[in-house]
């Protein structure tokens, strides 16, 4: 049976750094005896002791392994490398599979965006927010729904990550932004602070971009006759109003 998940998926219920250990994990083949069954699949890897690690085959970040931090139901670096394992199938990751973007960062490029460029980075934006959706049903379900908003946060970093600095991208941001405020004050649960934060981090972003290009600054103009449920605009308002 194939994992319900991708290497994309397992990147956003991880963080960088046990995301990194459990690469190394990977690629100097420390899962060793995998097996898999309807449900799930099953390992042992060789850390600093050989551990246990169980991967359900639908979920991830469900499982459990022998370790400190499995023990305490944390998606450890073992848990990682078997779901890794599970993808691959042992053979080897490119360079994009082993790197991770956890948040938005500027790409410090300037160059102008082809109308295709646009129309394919408005089709992934939609497709990541998605994810970040009203939540529905008990408690059972909580944990899933927090999973779902750390996705569509990961992917949107990535997208972000890749875009040039210009005045179309100071747009697309802006549009992102208040898009994710109309989310949150319309029945998205963010009690966590995983779409918030996220928020605060494009904005930084757009300040960035207000530094390297000043024709940025003029898409933060739309921002001054909309309300909005939060406050994070403000920075950008007084960007503009300082130019």
């Amino acid at each position: 049976m194939k994992p319900s998940f991708d290497i994309e998926d397992i990147k956003a219920m991880t963080d960088p750094a046990t995301y990194e250990k459990a690469v190394n994990l990977y690629n100097k083949q420390k899962v060793i005896q995998f097996k898999k069954d309807l449900r799930g699949c099953s390992a042992k890897v060789i850390s600093t002791e050989v551990y246990n690690v169980y991967v359900d085959l639908h979920q991830c970040n469900k499982g459990d392994c022998n370790c400190y931090l499995g023990k305490q139901d944390i998606f450890c670096k073992h848990m990682v490398a078997v779901a890794i394992y599970a993808v691959m199938n042992g053979k080897a990751l490119s360079t994009k599979e082993q790197n991770i973007v956890k948040g938005p960062i500027c790409s410090n490029k300037t160059y102008d965006m082809v109308k295709e460029d646009f129309d394919k980075i408005k089709k992934d934006i939609s497709s990541a927010m998605k994810h970040i959706k009203v939540y529905s049903g008990g408690s059972k379900k909580w944990f899933a729904y927090q999973d779902s908003l750390s996705k569509g946060c990961y992917l949107l970093s990535n997208i972000i990550s890749q875009l040039p600095v210009n005045k179309k991208s100071s747009e697309i941001l802006i549009n992102l932004l208040l898009k994710l405020d109309k989310k949150l004050s319309t029945g998205v649960d963010d009690s966590d602070g995983t779409v918030g934060s996220f928020m605060y981090e494009v904005v930084g972003i757009l300040e960035q971009y207000a530094q390297i290009n000043s024709e940025c600054i003029n898409a933060f103009k739309k921002l001054c006759d909309k309300k909005i449920a939060f406050d994070w605009k403000y920075p950008l308002i007084e960007i503009l109003d300082k130019q």
